[in-house]
């Protein structure tokens, strides 16, 4: 992984333009104002699961880096530079001239590989480990499997041998996060301990979280590793990987605290859970989930610790924007895996009631604070308006305020003023150094790739342009490759590798026919098809025609009489061409 990947791997692209333009959630997507227009109308968007962004007003679009580039005026060295100190990256370390960083990065995940592999296997030699994971904890082999638990042996060596066999060196495993120093010398980070497997959004394993075997007061029932260059304990979302599928399907994820709450809920059925890898939530979490989907509930422990976690997760929220929502524990439960135990439709049940994060609010501390009183009140109208001054859209921070002056018996004019006592702080929007930009001429070519690539059945038009050139090059590629592609259903990164295509052209693709053309009807869809083909058709005969008169100029200065002669032919049986195309097509469509 080179600086740029690393830069995209920590910053969202929601998070960069949204510090531009005030993005508003369309969907799955963001809509705004296109910061290179005057427009009055949003055509503007940002797509978080794609990662990208796309200007309908002048068919402009890319990833962090382009937006960078044509916001500020930088070339791509500078735009490196500003979002590298944006996301903390240091761009020395990724500056020798031998590769040192990649290769250390895939030398450090092959030893998270091996040490997974290692710690699966001591947990079947562990009689007493896999007595607790399998009769405790309830987990059957499938899952043990699935999810490659292990077990780290107390001696606190057996790791560091194994894999300094295998020819990794102390450097290596230290920067891994699978060893230290300890009083006797260099051994296992972890000893004793139940060991769970921390993997990246493709399953690579990155990390580990590790769990007491034996309680042992002195020691933490658990720790992750430690910081590495592939572990960020605060953006990494434990059972994602897993859990994506899910939770694209359902549109909602359900973030528990304990890893382990979430392998319990995977086995019990309930899939799209995941958990926050044994840290604070932070917004970096919630906006990895953001891609995927806006909806967030939110089951944390019904401890103390939990409960203020859940507050705070709630401002969190907020300033990313997602719809967040609290999933209550039942009186006596104290976390999920505890619930799920009980069966999985009590668990399925809270999920199916949560509360919205100022009624959770009301709901906490409506048995603390003594509604009947003054004081009561203002107690528990402070701790909600804590909440409602941080809801962005006014119609949902007013349904709050009236909700809220009904259930403490005020005037919503009252709650209204305690909310003004103090200015609320707002974002404010960085100001671009933007040029306007004006519209792209071939915008329509996106549009036609974006439908027949998008939407198989109107593949049919593709026939009319069998020889007609794109605008561009990279249209040129596309246009030249498709016509010899099998289709898929739908133009995907996999595709995109095929044609040796940039894939963010192609996620904008994708985009484009999911914004302008979700709501047609498959005969619309025909007719824009046919439409765009024939405009393309069209354009692209006029611009052979007009090649054609040139070269005929050209040849007749200079005299080339035989030359001239045969250009005037193709340019004669070029006009007799697109007059007969012209009738079919008009007979076609009577």
């Amino acid at each position: 992984m080179d600086s740029k990947d690393e830069v995209k791997r920590r910053l969202s692209v929601e998070e960069v333009v949204g510090e531009y333009v005030e993005l508003r959630r369309a969907g799955r997507n963001f809509k705004a104002l296109s910061p290179f227009s005057s427009e009055k109308t949003a055509s503007f968007m940002v797509s978080p699961e794609k990662q990208i962004w796309h200007d309908f007003s002048s068919n402009r679009g890319g990833d962090i880096f382009s937006f960078i580039m044509e916001v500020e005026g930088v070339d791509f060295k500078e735009a490196l530079e500003i979002l590298a100190k944006k996301a903390g990256v240091e761009l020395k370390q990724y500056q020798t001239s031998d590769g040192a960083i990649p290769k250390l990065k895939i030398r450090i995940l092959e030893a998270n590989v091996l040490a997974g592999q290692f710690y699966h296997l001591c947990l079947s030699k562990m009689p007493e480990a896999l007595k607790y994971v399998k009769e405790v904890r309830g987990f059957t082999a499938d899952t043990i499997r699935t999810w490659q638990l292990g077990y780290s042996p107390e001696d606190g060596k057996s790791l560091y041998k194994f894999l300094a066999s295998r020819g990794f060196s102390d450097s290596e495993l230290s920067k891994a996060g699978l060893i230290t120093n300890r009083r006797d010398g260099l051994g296992d980070m972890f000893r004793g301990r139940i060991m769970i497997p921390l993997c990246d959004a493709q399953g690579n394993i990155v990390g580990f979280t590790a769990r007491l075997l034996k309680d042992d007061k002195n020691a933490p029932k658990y720790f992750n590793t430690p910081q590495t260059l592939l572990y960020d304990k605060g953006r990494q979302v434990f059972g994602y990987h897993h859990a994506k599928e899910s939770i694209r399907k359902q549109d909602f994820v359900v973030l528990v605290e304990g890893n382990l709450d979430v392998i319990a809920s995977h086995q019990a059925g309930v899939q799209n859970v995941v958990a926050c890898a044994g840290t604070a939530m932070t917004a970096d979490h919630l906006r990895n989930l953001s891609r995927i989907t806006s909806n967030v509930r939110l089951a944390f422990d019904a401890d103390q610790a939990g409960l203020n976690a859940t507050e705070r997760a709630i401002g969190i929220a907020q300033e990313v924007g997602v719809n967040l929502v609290v999933v209550s524990m039942p009186e006596g439960v104290k976390d999920p895996d505890e619930l799920i135990q009980q069966g999985a439709e009590k668990w399925l049940d809270v999920i199916d009631k949560a509360d919205d994060a100022v009624g959770w609010v009301l709901k906490r501390y409506g048995k603390e604070f003594d509604k009947s009183t003054a004081e009561g009140k203002k107690q528990l109208s402070s701790k909600a308006l804590a909440i409602i001054a941080k809801i962005t859209d006014p119609v949902e921070r007013e349904h709050h305020i009236e909700a809220l002056a009904r259930d403490l018996n005020v005037s919503k004019e009252a709650l209204i003023s305690k909310l003004t006592q103090k200015p609320v702080k707002t974002k404010v929007l960085k100001k671009a150094k933007v040029a306007q930009l004006s519209p792209d001429e071939t915008a329509y070519e996106d549009d036609y790739l974006a439908l027949i690539s998008f939407y198989p059945d109107t593949r049919e038009s593709f026939r009319l342009l069998l020889h007609t050139p794109f605008s561009t090059e990279r249209r040129n590629q596309l246009f030249d490759s498709l016509n010899n592609v099998k289709f898929s259903q739908r133009l995907d990164e996999e595709l995109a590798r095929d044609l040796h295509l940039d894939e963010d052209y192609v996620k904008i693709l994708l985009l484009t026919a999911e914004e302008k053309y979700l709501n047609f009807s498959p005969s619309a869809l025909m007719a824009e098809s046919m439409a765009l083909a024939r405009r393309i058709l069209k354009t692209g005969q006029n611009k052979l025609k007009a090649d054609l008169t040139d070269q005929i100029r050209q040849a007749e200065e200079s005299g080339d009489v035989k030359k001239a002669a045969e250009l005037l032919q193709r340019y004669q049986d070029l006009i007799a061409r697109s007059a007969s195309s012209g009738k079919k097509h008009t007979k076609e469509d009577s």
